[in-house]
């Protein structure tokens, strides 16, 4: 059974930062791009950021690069997005994302709970 499992989020200021983890299980991880996607309220559903499946290659959202960082850890399952210098627009669920073999900012094979994410200006 493939779980993602989300944590981290959180309520800050602007300008503030904030680490999402993200603990994998179920799944070969030499196999899965990992990725964050994330929904604000109101709006769809959209990709922040994925990376490839041996950490090389990493793909992000225009409006989030330079402020967020996604690294993953094979060995131990995990996968994080460092979030820093937070703004308002920012504010969403936050999802952790698993794809088998291919790597797309539109589609996942697998998608945590979530976690929510607020920043206050």
């Amino acid at each position: 059974q493939v779980q993602l499992v989300e944590s981290g989020g959180g309520a800050v200021q602007e300008g503030e930062s904030l680490r999402l983890s993200c603990s994998v299980s179920g799944l070969r991880m030499n196999r899965y791009c990992l990725g964050w996607f994330r929904q604000a309220p109101g709006k769809e559903l959209e990709y922040v950021v994925v990376i490839s499946t041996g950490g090389l290659d990493s793909y992000y959202r225009e409006s989030v690069k330079g402020r967020f960082t996604i690294t993953r850890d094979n060995a131990n399952k995990m996968v994080y997005l460092q979030m820093s210098n937070l703004k308002p627009e920012d504010t969403a669920v936050y999802y952790c994302t698993a794809e088998e073999y291919g790597c797309s900012t539109t589609q996942f094979d697998y998608k945590g709970h979530g976690t929510q994410v607020t920043v206050s200006s």
